[in-house]
């Protein structure tokens, strides 16, 4: 029996049952459409009744299916013709309608065939001859039905053309997985510089040299009012160490400095850096040779740092936790503690918030003491319950002369709250939770009520010095200044109770990066990203 035969008698009804595909299970026979495309075939303009090589078009058509798509040896295909060799397969005529593609496409041999009318537009001598315009019902290679996924495209080619697009002025290698990784990553890359946008690896960095740490943050912004932290540093450097008693930064602890920026340096050297900000504070405001400092630290690491003002470092901090603040709350003081200075802030949020927490700032002081400052005057080593007392009232002394109006007396404890930003209040977190050891993301935006601060400064307090330096959340390099920290805080509670604080692992970094960004409109060049990303995929889905 030949297999046109068979394919005329399956036409007229004669044959009704499901085709079983040793490949891809029971496969439906259904006329003129393939299992990706049932119901979704295009007839021809000629008409059903057209016939090709002496056949009815259905019946040619048909053939294709049954026989074409069954693969060779298929025990089906032995059913129709046990001695039959495979037939060849035909070429089936395909019109250019609408939605047709005009990206690259696969040849039934899989190589890969551009398609004439993407090649007219960039290739001119593509056309045909005398400017004849092609036919619309061509004929085109034809590919296995199998060869197309559930939603009838086709399949990707091996190995997808590469885009090259540049980063930051340097072109994009070559990625280290030969196939999908690369070409995915530079399809990415091209897309971006396609549009004329940055690529995707914008990076901003912000770097704080303080009177106790040098700190180091590389980010990519996401969402509005977010980042993604691309690297971090922190080092304890103790720059201002002795700096109460000489008034000068000590060849020790300049040298600390310097390694540690040695470090920044190398990371900050190594990634498209695309805006960057370095300042310091305290130790190099107050230290007679400051400037000679950062001299040294240019000649000696490339890096520029400057030195910022106390109203701008509360600025800072302000920006860096105005994620912080309780969607309820209308009044927050928020005070960062640091080893040379403490800032504090207070904020009046209204009804009509803005997008920068630093514009409802009313009012603002720098305390001339911080931890290593406090703790170098009293002793932070052995410290006494007296001992204690004594810098409590050392720092309400300087609050005093803080002139700031109260706050209003009909606020409810759900309206005004405390934040802390600095290595004291986290610490005292991070005791609280009882930690193995310090998890940042346990402790920031963590809530402590007014008792559990209380219990915790009572906890520390009753600790000696080896026992502080044992606890996995302050370690010896803090021991001997956190209840300096706590004296501060502690200061700072009785100007403004509040029944509640919240605990902020981010300040002056923080501030920095979401200042750069917002001015840099980085996240409005995100969405507009997004957004191109998503046509394109739209695109790319459709073809």
């Amino acid at each position: 029996m030949k297999a046109s035969s068979i394919a005329s008698s399956l036409v007229r009804g004669e044959m009704d049952k499901t085709v079983i595909d040793p490949g891809n299970g029971p496969k439906p026979s259904d006329q003129g459409a393939s299992v990706a495309n049932k119901g979704k075939a295009k007839r021809s303009r000629r008409g059903k009744k057209h016939k090709r090589d002496g056949k009815p078009r259905d019946a040619a058509v048909l053939s294709h299916d049954v026989a074409a798509d069954v693969p060779a040896g298929s025990p089906y295909v032995s059913a129709l013709e046990p001695d039959a060799e495979p037939r060849k397969r035909k070429r089936r005529r395909r019109s250019r309608g609408k939605g047709a593609s005009t990206q690259q496409s696969v040849s039934a041999s899989g190589e890969q065939a551009q398609d004439p009318v993407a090649t007219d537009a960039t290739n001119p001598s593509s056309a045909p001859p005398g400017g004849v315009r092609k036919s619309r019902n061509r004929k085109r290679a034809h590919r296995d039905p199998r060869g197309r996924d559930p939603q009838g495209r086709p399949l990707v080619p091996s190995q997808a053309p590469r885009h090259v697009g540049k980063q930051n002025g340097r072109a994009n290698g070559a990625s280290q997985d030969p196939h999908r990784q690369q070409s995915d990553s530079a399809r990415q890359a091209g897309r971006h510089h396609e549009h004329g946008q940055d690529t995707p690896a914008d990076m901003y960095a912000a770097l704080d040299l303080g009177t106790n740490n040098c700190r180091l943050l590389i980010a990519q912004p996401t969402r509005p009012g977010q980042f993604r932290v691309v690297d971090a540093f922190s080092r304890i450097v103790r720059l201002g160490e002795g700096l109460v008693s000489t008034g000068r930064l000590s060849d020790d602890a300049m040298d600390r400095a310097v390694e540690a920026l040695k470090v920044c340096s190398a990371k900050l050297s190594g990634r498209p850096i695309r805006r960057m900000r370095l300042i310091a504070t305290e130790a190099c405001r107050a230290a007679t040779n400051g400037e000679e400092f950062l001299s040294r630290v240019t000649r000696e690491t490339g890096l520029r740092l400057e030195i910022i003002s106390r109203e701008t470092e509360a600025r800072l901090a302000v920006s860096g936790c105005a994620s912080l603040v309780g969607r309820e709350a209308r009044s927050v003081v928020l005070f960062d503690i640091g080893g040379g200075s403490s800032e504090i802030a207070v904020i009046k949020v209204g009804e009509n918030r803005s997008n920068r927490l630093a514009n409802h700032i009313t009012h603002w002081t720098s305390l001339p003491v911080g931890v290593v400052t406090l703790s170098e005057r009293h002793g932070g080593r052995d410290v006494t319950p007296d001992v204690f007392a004594a810098m409590v009232r050392e720092v309400e002394g300087l609050l005093d002369a803080f002139h700031c109006p109260p706050l209003a007396p009909h606020l409810h404890h759900e309206d005004f709250h405390l934040i802390g930003t600095s290595g004291t209040v986290t610490t005292l977190a991070g005791v609280h939770l009882d930690l193995p050891r310090y998890d940042r993301r346990k402790v920031d935006g963590l809530w402590l009520s007014d008792a559990e601060v209380t219990a915790m400064q009572d906890k520390l307090l009753a600790w000696d010095f080896a026992g502080r330096a044992a606890n996995a959340c302050i370690g010896p390099d803090r021991a001997d200044l956190v209840l300096a920290g706590c004296a501060i805080l502690e200061a700072i509670r009785r100007r403004w109770p509040s029944r509640r604080m919240r605990v902020a692992d981010r300040g002056l970094r923080e501030g920095l990066l979401t200042d750069m960004m917002a001015d840099d409109g980085a996240w409005r060049r995100n969405r507009i990203r997004r957004m191109q990303m998503v046509r394109q995929d739209r695109t790319e889905g459709l073809t």
